[in-house]
């Protein structure tokens, strides 16, 4: 396609702020990450002598650096209309997150949406493909708990033993109330046209802007994590009782994410900027999970099964009409447009740029003193030079 003078300077420009966008982003990452890394390994003493003040702090450092990655969508214009049911009344319970997965611009959004839900984001696990292990965030999602899945047939059994051990030994130790779940086990586009396949092989339902999904990880999260009373009924809350005391996890919020023109976002288009502004819409419900069917594995996956059905007619009708669907018994459907602080991210991107400069600091000034010690200089030497440094 070729570009016309009148198009020039406007595509010059993208291609520079694009450029200045990911050299921000990369110095961020570089400040950001070695800090966080730096305050875990200093925090270590006292993750001995009370654990559960270690991981306090831990995740609200965590829930920092997800700000800032937020930050990055909400400076270019990438914003968040929320729709359906107010997931901030259970922020302090226990929740599991079912989210329909369409590109790697979702992971961001969640990041986005969830920032001004209390402490959610600083006491969330997520379970997410094996090769973010290997981006840049790995080491820090690694270090918080996360759970890298492996896709693929071959892998399965193994890797659901291997969360099973996960949560076992990592959810509640680290004082984890939400977990986030992409039940389809990849991207839409990826697997769209199997799942159709698989539908029309069992007679189930064909769905188009969903995939039907795979219950495996649900089974396994919801047998570790549901508290049973002794009935062996789950233990579970009431929407009217927000204020339920019983243990365990609490709520499902089934979460639908929609695209304007069901054109996803990926994280090329986050860090960069290119694409114009646009609003993704983020859809909740939430069912007490003494109304999820537990049972029998029928059971469960037929009512998984009905939540995707649900997540298609939602799209259905976006797409449609631009809007979702007004809850039964309403006449329209209310939307909340969700808003970041522009001066709490300054403060935290002013105190990643600090911790960076403090840790260079140590750096130059270790290196100093190597080089002090190198030589026929006494220790006081060493001081002086750091002194000077300071």
């Amino acid at each position: 396609m070729a570009v016309t003078l009148e198009e020039a300077p406007w595509l010059g420009w993208i291609l520079v702020k694009a450029l200045m966008r990911f050299a921000f982003m990369v110095a961020n990452n570089l400040v950001a990450i070695p800090s966080y890394i730096c305050y875990v390994i200093i925090l270590q003493p006292l993750r001995v002598l009370d654990s559960k003040q270690f991981w306090y702090i831990e995740g609200i450092m965590y829930k920092w650096l997800l700000g800032m990655v937020a930050s990055w969508g909400w400076y270019a214009g990438y914003t968040v209309m929320e729709w359906g049911e107010d997931i901030k009344a259970i922020s302090k319970d226990e929740a599991m997150m079912l989210v329909n997965h369409q590109a790697t611009g979702d992971v961001c959004t969640l990041m986005m949406c969830l920032q001004d839900k209390g402490l959610v984001v600083a006491q969330m696990m997520w379970l997410m493909d094996h090769i973010f292990k290997y981006t840049n965030f790995g080491i820090v999602s690694l270090i918080h708990g996360d759970f890298f899945i492996r896709q693929g047939r071959s892998y399965r059994d193994q890797q659901l033993l291997l969360l099973k051990k996960h949560l076992e030994s990592n959810y509640r130790s680290r004082d984890r109330k939400w977990i986030v779940l992409f039940p389809e086990g990849g991207f839409l586009r990826k697997r769209r046209e199997t799942s159709q396949a698989f539908a029309r092989k069992n007679n189930l339902p064909f769905l188009t802007h969903v995939t039907l999904p795979r219950f495996g990880a649900t089974k396994i999260i919801l047998s570790a994590l549901v508290a049973r009373q002794e009935n062996g009924s789950p233990a579970g809350g009431d929407a009217k009782e927000l204020e339920s005391k019983s243990k365990g996890l609490q709520w499902i919020i089934d979460t639908t994410i929609a695209y304007p023109k069901a054109e996803p976002i990926d994280i090329q288009t986050w860090i960069l900027g290119y694409r114009k502004p646009t609003v993704t819409h983020v859809h909740y419900r939430i069912f007490p999970i003494k109304d999820v069917p537990l049972e029998t594995d029928d059971d469960l996956s037929n009512w998984l099964y009905q939540r995707f059905i649900e997540k298609e007619d939602l799209l259905s009708h976006f797409y449609e009409t631009g809007a979702f669907p007004p809850p039964k018994g309403q006449k329209e459907a209310v939307s909340r447009e969700m808003t970041l602080s522009n001066t709490w991210i300054f403060l935290i991107q002013s105190f990643a740029f600090l911790s960076g400069y403090m840790c260079m600091f140590e750096h130059i000034a270790g290196a100093f003193c190597i080089g002090t010690w190198s030589s026929p200089a006494s220790t006081r030497e060493c001081e002086e030079r750091i002194g000077v440094l300071k």
